[in-house]
């Protein structure tokens, strides 16, 4: 079995993943239709055969179906080779509303679900995926803290946390990873977010680090579907598009001076940002997965990593990153202490 570089989220507690990641959320949906079954479960033991070992899924990703294929697939694979990450914290209500509960007691439920559709006995990872502004994150952290007494879960991690809100939960219990939008087009968490993690020794796993699929040039060179989750996405319409193109085309000519594909350049970068660093790219197609693990073979200097960065400055980005409502209930826009 190739064997990706590994990397060590946090050292102090001993949590090691694969560099690369594998995002499981796209084998039931969301960008395009769902796969068959089998076909998402094929995938998943091809990424392991491949040295991938780290799977990301949450209990609302195909309103659970997503934590039961992952748990079908990596059930005859061996378990303590295995890290699965799931979720809890996002609730779609049959009115088709989106809201986010923290509360201990749904914290302990969802893990009594995940557990039971996963088929295992513990979770490596366990993410709040989005931060319940009306529960105290040390209420939350609290009933995460137990779960991990009582061995339910290993590790706790945090999505879309804001810089306050991962200090006094890593202040109740030690914080392990934060999950984070990060690619070359969407960098806020650089200033803040990114330096906080280094100091607390938190590890970042980026979600979308090919910007939802952009620097993988499929946007460019076919339609997206008008049913697609991407079709709504305000980088990806109208004059943002226009606009956007131009740094597809800067990251295409890099990406041929350096011998590879857009889309590896674009992961190749994530890599190279630190060791602490282990992306999800979702795909449901081998020719990508075996293009992603194919990033490993790009191999950046300081003065690359500069150069392509320097080719999509942020602020010639058009489009805000998402009209989304439940990525909406994050840092930037929701996350800041309740109320007493």
């Amino acid at each position: 079995m190739l064997v990706l570089c590994e990397s060590f989220l946090i050292d102090t507690f001993g949590f090691k993943v694969s560099k690369l990641g594998y995002g499981c959320m796209g084998l039931t949906g969301v960008y395009n239709d769902p796969v068959p079954q089998e076909v998402g479960i094929s995938l998943i033991k091809y990424a392991f055969t491949k040295g991938i070992t780290f799977f990301d899924t949450a209990d609302m990703y195909g309103s659970h179906a997503n934590e039961v294929l992952v748990g079908k697939a990596l059930r005859d694979l061996p378990r303590d080779q295995i890290q699965i990450a799931t979720k809890f914290g996002i609730v779609k209500m049959e009115s088709g509303n989106v809201i986010v509960n923290g509360s201990p007691e749904y914290v302990r439920s969802c893990c009594e679900g995940s557990l039971q559709r996963l088929g295992v006995s513990y979770i490596d990872l366990y993410y709040q995926h989005r931060v319940d502004t009306t529960v105290p994150i040390e209420d939350t952290m609290e009933e995460l803290k137990k779960l991990v007494q009582e061995g339910k879960i290993r590790y706790i991690g945090l999505s879309e946390a804001s810089p306050d809100t991962i200090r006094r939960a890593h202040a109740v219990h030690p914080i392990t990873a934060l999950q984070m939008e990060w690619s070359l087009w969407t960098r806020e968490i650089e200033q803040d977010i990114v330096p906080l993690c280094r100091e607390l020794g938190i590890g970042l796993v980026p979600y979308s680090p090919l910007g939802r699929g952009f620097f993988g040039g499929k946007a460019i060179t076919e339609s997206v579907p008008a049913d697609s989750f991407l079709a709504i996405q305000p980088r990806l319409q109208g004059e943002n598009f226009d606009k956007n193109k131009i740094i597809y085309s800067k990251i295409e000519k890099l990406a041929e001076k350096y011998g590879c594909t857009s889309s590896q350049l674009a992961l190749a970068w994530i890599l190279h940002q630190g060791d602490d660093v282990a992306p999800i790219p979702g795909t449901t197609k081998i020719k990508n997965l075996d293009s992603n693990i194919g990033s490993f073979e790009v191999k950046l200097s300081k003065d690359d990593i500069r150069e392509i960065t320097d080719a999509v400055p942020i602020s010639d980005v058009a489009g805000d990153w998402t009209t989304d409502t439940f990525v909406r209930c994050s840092w930037k826009f929701a996350d800041t202490p309740p109320k007493a």
